[in-house]
């Protein structure tokens, strides 16, 4: 027998207490008329006397005349024995910040931002690759490649020719001729530095006063050679790509938001994620971009976090699985007390200030946490969300109903309300307009009021007008 059935017959039961045997007209204690009889599992039965529902053959319980006479049409009173039979229990309605746990899979990916392409600068042959797979850690500064180039040949001799020249015109009276011989100096030295040419490659050349018809390409960053696009021996022009190396003490980490989980995500969170490479231990990183798209085909939306790598552990590829904690406020709004009144960077979210100015890294002004969607150093009383446990609502998937004890009376009575329902953060709803604070909710034994109230007629969860879920009474007699 499932629960339902159980929690209805339990209901039929409770409606019996005081009275004597079913077969009886009035309660022998204290004289109480029936009404009908009814079937607790469908209410729709009514009949005359007692006996056996005809659709599911169940006994069938007395409904009396009194039941709820001086009572609302949503309101429902039992005994204190009753109530103890039913296992009825209450929870305050509360103001305060409850936490939602967000979890999320992705995986770790390069930082685009630490990703360099070594091209060639001048046209030539590839003599050399010092580098000659993909994989290999280089330091900033290591040589990479040789290139022979007649251009580079030619460049050179500009520049060794510009310093015979400057030396001469030293000793010239006209100061025009002097500032000259240097400008000549200085625009051969460019040529050679927009080829790729480091300072200490060209102060080398005019030490040696002769040129090189080769030119070496230095490592720009430290890092892992993640692409090589060359072979020694070919020819490059301008602009062919060599090596791509990606500086991996930083790494990206992409997950993905479904659309439901998105009001509880901001840029700035913390992220705490873990992966199988390493398990038993935890990452975390900062939120610096969530996608303005939603992806149409998985209803998920792109996260990008920021995270330290310095130890090498997380490598591009490697799937993980993220939490992140957040705490909703009214309006929308997510309390963080680590950015509570803080100044953040809009382009580097690692980046908090206590009061505004400039960003580090790149320079931009600090904006308010709040600004961003934070909760504000002294969250107001409006700010605080209501809430209600999760058992205390009795959802349909378009109406949420909630049982509410009444104070002062005399016997414990319970009233329906409709509620509007914000989203679910663990164990709790929060409630956007139907209670009050203070007000107490039935978390255990409300689908057992709802049950009564349906045998009675009344408003409940599946038949909000009062008409009981069957339809009209078909088995009346």
């Amino acid at each position: 027998m499932s629960k339902s059935w159980i929690f209805l017959v339990l209901v039929g039961v409770v409606l019996l207490v005081g009275c004597g045997s079913p077969e009886d007209k009035t309660d022998d204690s204290s004289g109480r008329k029936i009404a009908f009889w009814s079937c607790s599992m469908h209410t729709t039965v009514r009949e005359t006397g007692p006996g056996q529902c005809p659709i599911c053959n169940m006994d069938l319980v007395p409904v009396y005349e009194d039941a709820g006479e001086d009572l609302g049409p949503r309101q429902f009173r039992t005994s204190e024995s009753a109530k103890a039979l039913m296992d009825i229990q209450v929870s305050p309605v509360e103001r305060k910040f409850v936490t939602a746990e967000i979890r999320m899979v992705g995986k770790v990916d390069y930082d685009e931002s630490q990703v360099r392409q070594i091209t060639a600068r001048v046209a030539g042959w590839l003599d050399r690759l010092y580098v000659d797979y993909t994989g290999i850690t280089v330091n900033k500064g290591d040589h990479l490649a040789d290139i022979y180039s007649p251009e580079v040949l030619a460049a050179q001799e500009e520049l060794i020719q510009a310093l015979i020249a400057q030396e001469k015109l030293k000793g010239s009276d006209i100061e025009t001729i002097r500032e000259t011989g240097a400008f000549l100096v200085e625009a051969a030295r460019g040529k050679l530095r927009l080829w790729g040419f480091l300072p200490e490659q060209i102060k080398e050349i005019e030490q040696r006063g002769k040129p090189s018809d080769h030119i070496t390409i230095y490592a720009p960053i430290g890092g892992i050679v993640i692409h090589k696009d060359a072979v020694e021996g070919i020819y490059v022009k301008t602009g062919t790509r060599i090596y791509t190396i990606a500086n991996l003490s930083q790494v990206w980490v992409k997950l993905d938001a479904y659309e439901s989980d998105l009001m509880w995500l901001r840029y700035g969170q913390k992220v705490e994620f873990s992966s199988v490479a390493n398990p038993g231990q935890t990452f975390v990183g900062t939120i610096p971009f969530i996608d303005p798209v939603l992806n149409e085909k998985t209803r998920t939306v792109k996260l990008r976090v920021n995270v330290a790598n310095s130890d090498g552990k997380l490598k591009p590829g490697m799937f993980v699985q993220a939490v992140v904690y957040s705490k909703l406020a009214q309006g929308g709004k997510v309390m963080a007390p680590e950015l509570a009144g803080k100044w953040v960077s809009p382009m580097h979210p690692e980046i908090i200030k206590d009061a505004p100015g400039k960003c580090d890294i790149c320079g931009m002004d600090l904006v308010r946490a709040e600004d961003l969607g934070y909760v504000s150093a002294e969250a107001s009383e409006t700010e605080i969300p209501l809430v209600i446990p999760v058992s205390a609502a009795l959802r349909t998937g378009k109406r949420a109903v909630c049982y509410v004890q009444l104070p002062g009376a005399d016997k414990p009575t319970f009233e329906g309300r409709e509620v509007v329902l914000g989203p679910r953060a663990g164990d709790y709803y929060i409630v956007h307009s139907g209670l009050a604070e203070g007000e107490l909710v039935v978390t255990q034994g409300n689908f057992k009021i709802d049950s009564a109230l349906q045998i009675q007629a009344k408003p409940s969860m599946m038949s909000p007008e009062g008409t009981p879920p069957g339809g009209p009474d078909q088995h009346h007699h």
